[in-house]
């Protein structure tokens, strides 16, 4: 069976303390991140940190990025192109009033 050109991803997690890899470009797909949203439903002030993941290096894109009470933050401000096997990797000060929400076009390579 033919792999598909384009596949659309819509990845939500709810963002801990530990960092967590929640988008990893699969072998053959080169992933383009479209979106990628981080809302605060706390009642004070949280920290998010978000880093792209090749191999054994890691590239900070925000550090402990402060989104307001009752807010929500665009952690990019364009497109990031993640070739196969990149890596999003995403914390934060707590571990459940942060919810992170992307949208990742997967194409083929």
């Amino acid at each position: 069976m033919a792999l598909a050109l384009n596949v659309f991803k819509t990845i939500t997690e709810v963002v801990t303390t530990t960092p967590t890899e929640v988008y990893t470009a699969p072998v053959g797909y080169t992933g383009v991140v479209l979106l990628a949203q981080v809302a605060n439903i706390d009642v004070i002030s949280q920290d998010v940190t978000l880093v792209h993941r090749r191999s054994l290096t890691d590239t900070e894109l925000l550090n402990q990025f402060p989104i307001p009470s009752s807010d929500t933050a665009n952690l990019l401000s364009g497109k990031l192109v993640l070739e196969s096997g990149d890596k999003l990797v995403l914390s934060g000060s707590t571990s459940t009033n942060l919810k992170f929400i992307a949208s990742i076009l997967e194409t083929l390579n």
